[in-house]
Protein backbone atom coordinates (compact mmCIF):
# COMPACT_ATOMS: atom_id res chain seq x y z
CA UNK A 1 0.00 0.00 0.00
CA UNK A 2 1.27 3.52 -1.13
CA UNK A 3 1.81 5.68 1.79
CA UNK A 4 -0.26 8.68 0.65
CA UNK A 5 -2.84 5.98 1.11
CA UNK A 6 -2.25 5.48 4.74
CA UNK A 7 -4.75 7.16 7.34
CA UNK A 8 -4.86 10.97 6.81
CA UNK A 9 -3.34 12.53 10.35
CA UNK A 10 -5.83 15.84 10.60
CA UNK A 11 -4.33 19.00 12.04
CA UNK A 12 -6.78 19.16 15.42
CA UNK A 13 -9.71 17.03 15.09
CA UNK A 14 -12.71 16.29 16.97
CA UNK A 15 -11.74 13.67 20.35
CA UNK A 16 -14.96 13.13 21.36
CA UNK A 17 -15.13 11.41 25.07
CA UNK A 18 -17.46 8.29 24.97
CA UNK A 19 -20.28 10.45 27.63
CA UNK A 20 -21.54 13.15 24.90
CA UNK A 21 -24.22 10.73 23.91
CA UNK A 22 -25.54 10.79 27.60
CA UNK A 23 -26.43 14.26 27.65
CA UNK A 24 -27.91 14.26 23.97
CA UNK A 25 -29.98 11.67 25.13
CA UNK A 26 -31.25 13.15 28.16
CA UNK A 27 -32.28 15.88 25.59
CA UNK A 28 -34.27 14.00 23.59
CA UNK A 29 -35.96 12.14 26.08
CA UNK A 30 -36.98 15.26 27.93
CA UNK A 31 -37.81 16.82 24.42
CA UNK A 32 -35.25 19.91 24.63
CA UNK A 33 -34.46 19.78 21.15
CA UNK A 34 -35.61 23.19 20.79
CA UNK A 35 -32.56 25.84 21.72
CA UNK A 36 -31.57 26.34 25.33
CA UNK A 37 -32.46 23.73 27.76
CA UNK A 38 -30.77 22.00 30.61
CA UNK A 39 -27.95 21.26 29.37
CA UNK A 40 -27.62 25.15 28.06
CA UNK A 41 -27.82 26.10 31.98
CA UNK A 42 -25.41 23.75 33.40
CA UNK A 43 -22.77 24.38 30.56
CA UNK A 44 -22.97 27.65 31.22
CA UNK A 45 -22.24 27.06 34.84
CA UNK A 46 -20.07 24.48 34.91
CA UNK A 47 -17.45 26.44 32.53
CA UNK A 48 -17.76 29.60 34.59
CA UNK A 49 -17.05 27.51 37.99
CA UNK A 50 -14.40 26.23 35.87
CA UNK A 51 -12.50 29.27 34.45
CA UNK A 52 -13.27 31.09 37.77
CA UNK A 53 -15.58 33.64 36.42
CA UNK A 54 -18.99 35.00 37.72
CA UNK A 55 -20.69 34.00 34.59
CA UNK A 56 -21.15 32.72 31.21
CA UNK A 57 -23.43 33.01 28.20
CA UNK A 58 -23.31 30.02 25.66
CA UNK A 59 -23.89 31.34 22.00
CA UNK A 60 -23.30 29.87 18.73
CA UNK A 61 -20.30 30.79 18.05
CA UNK A 62 -16.80 31.77 19.22
CA UNK A 63 -17.41 35.19 17.02
CA UNK A 64 -20.92 35.79 18.34
CA UNK A 65 -19.35 36.22 21.59
CA UNK A 66 -16.69 38.87 20.67
CA UNK A 67 -19.62 40.39 18.67
CA UNK A 68 -21.77 40.67 22.47
CA UNK A 69 -19.04 41.76 24.04
CA UNK A 70 -18.52 44.75 21.33
CA UNK A 71 -22.52 45.86 21.89
CA UNK A 72 -22.22 45.00 26.01
CA UNK A 73 -19.26 47.71 25.36
CA UNK A 74 -21.49 50.07 23.13
CA UNK A 75 -19.11 50.46 20.62
CA UNK A 76 -20.80 52.48 17.52
CA UNK A 77 -19.83 53.64 14.18
CA UNK A 78 -16.71 55.42 13.33
CA UNK A 79 -15.15 54.40 16.62
CA UNK A 80 -11.73 52.72 17.07
CA UNK A 81 -11.58 49.02 18.20
CA UNK A 82 -7.70 47.31 18.74
CA UNK A 83 -6.99 43.94 17.60
CA UNK A 84 -4.22 41.71 17.24
CA UNK A 85 -3.01 41.45 13.77
CA UNK A 86 -1.90 37.71 14.05
CA UNK A 87 -5.12 35.48 14.43
CA UNK A 88 -7.92 34.35 12.54
CA UNK A 89 -10.26 36.72 10.93
CA UNK A 90 -12.96 35.81 13.08
CA UNK A 91 -11.57 38.29 15.79
CA UNK A 92 -11.53 41.50 13.88
CA UNK A 93 -14.80 40.61 12.01
CA UNK A 94 -17.51 41.93 14.71
CA UNK A 95 -15.36 45.03 14.75
CA UNK A 96 -16.96 45.78 10.94
CA UNK A 97 -20.11 44.12 11.67
CA UNK A 98 -20.38 47.12 14.67
CA UNK A 99 -19.09 49.55 11.60
CA UNK A 100 -16.12 50.18 13.64
CA UNK A 101 -12.55 50.44 12.64
CA UNK A 102 -9.91 48.27 13.33
CA UNK A 103 -6.41 48.98 14.23
CA UNK A 104 -4.12 46.31 14.32
CA UNK A 105 -1.49 45.86 16.92
CA UNK A 106 1.62 43.69 16.10
CA UNK A 107 3.10 40.24 18.29
CA UNK A 108 6.31 40.15 20.32
CA UNK A 109 8.93 37.61 20.49
CA UNK A 110 8.06 36.46 23.83
CA UNK A 111 4.49 34.82 23.40
CA UNK A 112 3.67 35.81 19.52
CA UNK A 113 0.90 37.64 20.64
CA UNK A 114 0.02 41.62 21.48
CA UNK A 115 3.75 43.58 21.73
CA UNK A 116 2.89 45.90 24.69
CA UNK A 117 5.67 48.18 23.11
CA UNK A 118 2.98 48.36 20.15
CA UNK A 119 0.07 48.68 21.98
CA UNK A 120 1.75 51.60 24.15
CA UNK A 121 2.15 53.55 20.98
CA UNK A 122 -0.39 52.94 19.23
CA UNK A 123 -2.71 54.73 22.47
CA UNK A 124 -0.49 57.48 23.16
CA UNK A 125 -1.17 58.05 19.55
CA UNK A 126 -4.72 58.06 20.26
CA UNK A 127 -4.55 59.94 23.32
CA UNK A 128 -2.71 62.94 21.04
CA UNK A 129 -5.68 62.74 18.28
CA UNK A 130 -8.39 62.52 21.54
CA UNK A 131 -10.04 59.23 20.06
CA UNK A 132 -8.47 56.57 22.23
CA UNK A 133 -10.12 53.06 21.14
CA UNK A 134 -13.52 51.87 22.49
CA UNK A 135 -11.97 48.20 23.30
CA UNK A 136 -8.68 46.58 22.63
CA UNK A 137 -8.94 42.35 21.45
CA UNK A 138 -6.04 40.73 22.70
CA UNK A 139 -5.75 36.96 21.32
CA UNK A 140 -4.28 34.07 22.99
CA UNK A 141 -2.70 32.40 19.95
CA UNK A 142 -2.10 28.62 19.65
CA UNK A 143 -3.02 28.05 23.56
CA UNK A 144 -0.18 30.91 24.87
CA UNK A 145 -1.45 33.62 26.58
CA UNK A 146 -0.56 36.74 25.56
CA UNK A 147 1.57 39.34 28.16
CA UNK A 148 -1.81 40.40 30.06
CA UNK A 149 0.24 42.44 32.78
CA UNK A 150 1.34 44.75 30.96
CA UNK A 151 -1.47 44.96 28.37
CA UNK A 152 -3.95 45.56 31.48
CA UNK A 153 -1.57 47.89 32.80
CA UNK A 154 -1.63 49.83 29.57
CA UNK A 155 -5.19 49.68 28.69
CA UNK A 156 -6.14 50.02 32.50
CA UNK A 157 -4.20 53.35 32.61
CA UNK A 158 -5.84 54.76 28.93
CA UNK A 159 -9.22 53.40 30.78
CA UNK A 160 -10.13 50.92 27.95
CA UNK A 161 -11.63 47.68 28.51
CA UNK A 162 -9.98 44.78 27.16
CA UNK A 163 -12.01 41.55 24.94
CA UNK A 164 -10.01 38.32 25.74
CA UNK A 165 -9.85 36.45 22.84
CA UNK A 166 -9.57 32.95 24.34
CA UNK A 167 -10.52 30.92 21.66
CA UNK A 168 -7.47 28.86 21.18
CA UNK A 169 -6.41 28.73 24.85
CA UNK A 170 -9.21 27.08 27.18
CA UNK A 171 -7.22 25.58 29.70
CA UNK A 172 -4.68 27.45 29.42
CA UNK A 173 -3.46 29.57 32.96
CA UNK A 174 -1.46 32.94 33.11
CA UNK A 175 0.08 33.39 36.60
CA UNK A 176 -2.23 30.93 38.12
CA UNK A 177 -5.24 32.43 36.69
CA UNK A 178 -7.90 30.64 33.50
CA UNK A 179 -6.98 32.34 30.70
CA UNK A 180 -10.08 34.31 29.25
CA UNK A 181 -10.80 35.54 32.76
CA UNK A 182 -8.76 39.19 32.88
CA UNK A 183 -10.41 41.50 30.72
CA UNK A 184 -13.72 42.38 31.19
CA UNK A 185 -15.31 39.89 29.08
CA UNK A 186 -13.28 36.25 27.79
CA UNK A 187 -14.49 34.63 24.86
CA UNK A 188 -13.95 30.85 23.92
CA UNK A 189 -14.85 28.64 20.48
CA UNK A 190 -16.19 24.94 20.60
CA UNK A 191 -15.29 25.11 17.31
CA UNK A 192 -14.81 21.34 15.63
CA UNK A 193 -10.74 22.03 15.65
CA UNK A 194 -10.58 23.55 18.94
CA UNK A 195 -9.40 21.54 22.37
CA UNK A 196 -13.15 20.30 23.38
CA UNK A 197 -16.07 20.90 20.63
CA UNK A 198 -19.51 21.31 20.53
CA UNK A 199 -19.59 21.01 16.67
CA UNK A 200 -20.13 24.89 16.31
CA UNK A 201 -20.61 27.44 19.71
CA UNK A 202 -18.92 29.65 21.97
CA UNK A 203 -19.07 30.94 25.18
CA UNK A 204 -18.67 34.81 26.66
CA UNK A 205 -17.43 35.02 30.11
CA UNK A 206 -17.36 37.81 32.81
CA UNK A 207 -17.39 38.52 36.61
CA UNK A 208 -20.62 41.03 34.70
CA UNK A 209 -23.07 38.78 35.47
CA UNK A 210 -26.05 41.88 34.33
CA UNK A 211 -24.03 41.88 31.21
CA UNK A 212 -24.35 38.62 30.74
CA UNK A 213 -27.76 38.63 30.99
CA UNK A 214 -28.14 41.60 28.69
CA UNK A 215 -25.77 39.18 26.71
CA UNK A 216 -28.29 36.45 26.55
CA UNK A 217 -31.22 39.11 26.25
CA UNK A 218 -29.43 40.40 23.09
CA UNK A 219 -28.74 36.86 21.12
CA UNK A 220 -32.48 35.51 22.00
CA UNK A 221 -33.66 38.63 19.59
CA UNK A 222 -33.47 41.13 21.70
CA UNK A 223 -37.06 39.89 22.79
CA UNK A 224 -38.76 42.14 24.98
CA UNK A 225 -40.36 40.94 28.24
CA UNK A 226 -44.33 40.81 26.92
CA UNK A 227 -46.88 38.54 25.76
CA UNK A 228 -46.88 39.47 22.10
CA UNK A 229 -43.43 39.83 20.29
CA UNK A 230 -41.92 42.94 21.25
CA UNK A 231 -38.93 44.36 20.19
CA UNK A 232 -37.25 47.45 21.22
CA UNK A 233 -33.56 46.68 19.87
CA UNK A 234 -31.69 44.92 17.06
CA UNK A 235 -31.06 41.64 18.58
CA UNK A 236 -29.13 38.49 17.27
CA UNK A 237 -30.38 34.89 16.73
CA UNK A 238 -26.70 34.04 18.72
CA UNK A 239 -27.82 31.55 21.52
CA UNK A 240 -26.52 28.18 21.94
CA UNK A 241 -29.04 24.87 21.38
CA UNK A 242 -29.28 22.14 24.06
CA UNK A 243 -28.33 19.53 22.07
CA UNK A 244 -24.87 20.90 21.49
CA UNK A 245 -24.55 21.85 24.81
CA UNK A 246 -24.65 18.20 25.84
CA UNK A 247 -21.98 17.37 24.04
CA UNK A 248 -19.73 20.54 25.75
CA UNK A 249 -20.80 19.50 28.92
CA UNK A 250 -19.29 16.01 28.48
CA UNK A 251 -16.45 17.73 26.42
CA UNK A 252 -15.50 19.67 29.61
CA UNK A 253 -15.17 16.86 31.99
CA UNK A 254 -11.79 15.85 30.28
CA UNK A 255 -10.55 18.92 29.29
CA UNK A 256 -7.47 18.70 31.46
CA UNK A 257 -7.10 15.39 29.72
CA UNK A 258 -7.14 16.80 26.65
CA UNK A 259 -4.46 19.45 27.51
CA UNK A 260 -2.00 17.16 29.20
CA UNK A 261 -2.34 14.63 25.67
CA UNK A 262 -1.59 18.20 23.81
CA UNK A 263 0.92 19.20 25.52
CA UNK A 264 2.45 15.70 25.13
CA UNK A 265 2.51 15.84 21.83
CA UNK A 266 4.30 19.26 22.32
CA UNK A 267 6.86 17.51 23.97
CA UNK A 268 7.09 14.54 21.83
CA UNK A 269 7.57 17.42 18.69
CA UNK A 270 10.50 18.94 20.79
CA UNK A 271 12.21 16.01 21.83
CA UNK A 272 12.65 15.20 17.88
CA UNK A 273 12.67 18.16 16.54
CA UNK A 274 14.12 20.59 19.03
CA UNK A 275 17.71 20.26 18.84
CA UNK A 276 17.83 20.78 14.68
CA UNK A 277 19.46 23.68 14.04
CA UNK A 278 17.25 26.70 12.70
CA UNK A 279 14.45 25.22 14.36
CA UNK A 280 12.28 27.37 16.93
CA UNK A 281 9.33 26.44 19.28
CA UNK A 282 6.60 28.26 19.74
CA UNK A 283 7.89 29.80 23.53
CA UNK A 284 5.79 29.38 26.96
CA UNK A 285 6.15 32.69 29.35
CA UNK A 286 7.53 32.06 32.34
CA UNK A 287 4.40 31.72 35.01
CA UNK A 288 2.39 30.74 31.90
CA UNK A 289 0.91 27.00 31.10
CA UNK A 290 -0.08 26.55 27.52
CA UNK A 291 -2.58 24.05 26.67
CA UNK A 292 -0.16 23.55 23.66
CA UNK A 293 -3.82 23.45 21.08
CA UNK A 294 -1.55 23.23 18.29
CA UNK A 295 2.18 22.66 17.62
CA UNK A 296 3.55 25.78 16.13
CA UNK A 297 7.49 26.43 15.00
CA UNK A 298 9.56 28.54 12.58
CA UNK A 299 12.17 27.40 10.30
CA UNK A 300 15.21 29.27 9.48
CA UNK A 301 15.36 29.43 5.84
CA UNK A 302 18.90 29.64 5.11
CA UNK A 303 20.33 27.49 7.68
CA UNK A 304 17.60 24.43 6.46
CA UNK A 305 17.59 25.07 3.05
CA UNK A 306 13.18 24.82 2.23
CA UNK A 307 10.27 27.11 2.87
CA UNK A 308 7.30 26.38 5.21
CA UNK A 309 5.66 25.13 2.30
CA UNK A 310 8.05 22.95 1.25
CA UNK A 311 7.54 20.81 4.34
CA UNK A 312 3.60 21.42 4.28
CA UNK A 313 3.32 20.09 0.43
CA UNK A 314 6.03 17.11 1.36
CA UNK A 315 3.28 16.27 4.33
CA UNK A 316 0.60 16.84 2.40
CA UNK A 317 1.81 14.04 0.39
CA UNK A 318 1.99 11.66 2.54
CA UNK A 319 -1.76 12.67 3.35
CA UNK A 320 -1.07 14.77 6.91
CA UNK A 321 -2.33 18.34 7.00
CA UNK A 322 -0.41 21.05 8.32
CA UNK A 323 -0.67 24.59 7.79
CA UNK A 324 1.06 28.01 8.07
CA UNK A 325 0.85 29.99 11.13
CA UNK A 326 -2.05 32.66 10.33
CA UNK A 327 -1.78 35.48 8.13
CA UNK A 328 -1.88 38.72 9.79
CA UNK A 329 -4.74 40.48 9.57
CA UNK A 330 -2.86 44.22 8.21
CA UNK A 331 -1.92 41.56 5.16
CA UNK A 332 -5.41 40.74 4.33
CA UNK A 333 -6.97 42.29 1.45
CA UNK A 334 -10.30 42.54 3.49
CA UNK A 335 -8.30 45.21 5.91
CA UNK A 336 -6.09 46.90 2.94
CA UNK A 337 -5.21 50.25 4.37
CA UNK A 338 -6.35 49.32 8.02
CA UNK A 339 -3.79 50.90 10.80
CA UNK A 340 -0.84 48.61 11.89
CA UNK A 341 1.59 48.97 14.91
CA UNK A 342 4.98 47.03 14.58
CA UNK A 343 6.06 45.70 17.00
CA UNK A 344 9.15 48.13 16.85
CA UNK A 345 10.15 50.27 14.33
CA UNK A 346 10.77 48.70 10.86
CA UNK A 347 10.39 45.09 12.60
CA UNK A 348 6.83 43.41 12.31
CA UNK A 349 6.90 40.53 14.55
CA UNK A 350 4.25 38.92 12.94
CA UNK A 351 5.11 39.25 9.49
CA UNK A 352 8.31 37.03 10.00
CA UNK A 353 5.69 34.53 12.08
CA UNK A 354 3.73 33.98 8.72
CA UNK A 355 6.55 33.62 7.01
CA UNK A 356 8.50 31.04 8.82
CA UNK A 357 6.11 29.66 10.84
CA UNK A 358 4.22 26.48 10.64
CA UNK A 359 1.75 24.19 12.58
CA UNK A 360 1.75 20.64 13.00
CA UNK A 361 -0.63 17.88 13.38
CA UNK A 362 -1.44 18.25 17.14
CA UNK A 363 -4.74 16.65 17.65
CA UNK A 364 -5.06 15.32 21.43
CA UNK A 365 -6.35 11.92 20.40
CA UNK A 366 -3.19 11.04 18.07
CA UNK A 367 -1.28 8.27 18.25
CA UNK A 368 2.34 8.12 19.00
CA UNK A 369 2.64 6.07 15.48
CA UNK A 370 0.88 9.28 13.85
CA UNK A 371 3.37 11.30 15.33
CA UNK A 372 6.10 9.12 13.99
CA UNK A 373 5.17 9.55 10.67
CA UNK A 374 4.73 13.70 10.89
CA UNK A 375 8.62 13.90 12.14
CA UNK A 376 9.83 11.03 9.70
CA UNK A 377 8.47 13.17 6.27
CA UNK A 378 9.63 16.41 8.45
CA UNK A 379 12.88 15.39 9.18
CA UNK A 380 13.65 13.54 5.67
CA UNK A 381 12.04 16.65 3.86
CA UNK A 382 14.91 19.15 5.50
CA UNK A 383 17.50 16.85 4.71
CA UNK A 384 16.75 16.25 1.28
Amino acid sequence: MSSNRQNRIYLSPPHMSGNEQKYINEAFETNWIAPLGPNVDAFEKELAAYVGAKGAAAVSSGTAAIHLALRLLDVQQRDKVFCSSLTFIASANPILYQGAEPVFIDSEPDTWNMSPLALERAMEEAKREGKLPKAVIVVNLYGQSAKMDEILAICNHYQVPVVEDAAESLGSTYKGKKSGTFGKFGIYSFNGNKIITTSGGGMLVSDDVEALQKARFLATQARDPAPHYQHSQIGYNYRMSNIVAGIGRAQLEVLDERVKARRAVFDRYVQALGDIEGIQFMPELEGSMSNRWLTTLTIDRQTLGVTPMDIINALAEENIEARPVWKPLHLQPVFDGVTYYPHQEGWSVSDELFANGICLPSGSSMTVEDQNRVIDVFVKTIRR
